[in-house]
């Protein structure tokens, strides 16, 4: 039962990152364009780079298939964009302010879960 419930958080947990990962070739010009608006550097690679991190990231957490791999892209990936994306502290319009703290502390919950699989033994069950 536990390897059920287990297997069932992974692919809930890897769905929001492969979500996000199509997310971000789905709407490119809206994520390329929030880039922008938070200053990001080459916001048009950072938006295709981003998209595949979080699609090889989330697959490799779905499947089971080298997740200490996926797991530290993710991250990284939490790690590095939690604090330019979501900088709540330097928002001026309330409601930006909000948005941007409750997925800052999203994101710190995430990284969180991923430290915790990070630190679990492999073979995960039901893993290629």
């Amino acid at each position: 039962m536990i390897a059920i419930f287990f297997v069932a958080g992974r692919v809930l947990f890897a769905a929001l990152f492969l979500y996000n990962g199509v997310n971000h070739f789905k709407n490119y010009a809206a994520v390329r364009a929030y880039c922008t608006f938070k200053h990001v550097p080459m916001p048009g690679a950072c938006t295709i780079i981003s998209g595949l991190w979080l699609l090889v990231s989330g697959t490799s957490v779905l499947l089971g298939f080298r997740p200490e791999i996926g797991l530290a892209l993710i991250t990284v990936f939490l790690v590095v964009v939690t604090p330019v994306i979501h900088d709540f502290w330097n928002a001026t319009d309330p409601t930006q302010r909000l948005g941007d703290m409750i997925n800052f502390h999203k994101n710190a919950a995430l990284l969180g879960a991923t430290l915790m699989l990070l630190s679990l033994p492999r073979p995960w069950p039901y893993s290629l």
